[in-house]
């Protein structure tokens, strides 16, 4: 089922203002977007937070007051630098009959067989760009690397999609690899010259 934030429209409000609007429990943003004047609106700071812990990606609908339900996709979104906290989230109207390009978080599953016998996990990149239309975006993929070995790579063109989502990220990418460990490669080389010796 899809996120659903109950909204309120808020004026302008200056730096005390937005702070005491956060110390409410709000959460201040802005819906923007197909050439409309952007809103500016509050949301449930706790209800955002739970969404965004738990994958907070994909399509979702912001209500504001009783208004229709708008499909939005999160666009952006403002953490204080000291406490981390979420202070402006930025929301993005969307067509539901129009193509949108978006990163879906790639979660990797699973011990590598590689990890098990020495290697290490190298993980280059944890998202894609893909395209679909907004209610066919995945909120994440999961991939499961239990099966890699010490050499092995998962690349772009290994992950499998929805048949309605098409890929953008260039199929030759490293995601994640499977090495040796340095010291191991060392002293690897190091026998074989021993041995040749």
């Amino acid at each position: 089922m899809r996120a659903c934030f109950a909204a309120e429209l808020r004026s302008p409000l200056n730096k005390s203002g937005l702070k005491r609007l956060r110390s409410e429990g709000r959460l201040p943003g802005v819906i923007m977007g197909l050439n409309k004047e952007s809103d500016m609106i509050h949301i449930s700071s706790h209800e955002f937070q739970r969404w965004f812990r738990n994958g907070g990606a994909g399509l979702l609908e912001v209500q504001v007051g009783d208004s229709n339900k708008i499909p939005v996709l999160l666009e952006g979104l403002q953490r204080d630098a000291i406490t981390r906290e979420y202070i402006h989230v930025d929301f993005l109207r969307v067509r539901t009959d129009e193509l949108v390009r978006a990163r879906v978080t790639l979660d990797y599953v699973g011990t590598p067989k590689g990890t098990k016998l020495g290697g290490i996990l190298q993980t280059q990149s944890t998202f894609i760009e893909v395209e679909a239309l907004p209610q066919n975006l995945p909120s994440s993929i999961t991939v499961d690397i239990s099966e890699l070995e010490i050499g092995d790579s998962l690349l772009v063109g290994n992950i499998e999609l929805p048949p309605e989502v098409t890929l953008l990220s260039a199929d030759n990418e490293l995601l994640v690899s499977i090495v040796t460990p340095r010291i191991q490669a060392e002293d690897l080389e190091a026998a074989e010259e021993s041995a040749e010796e």
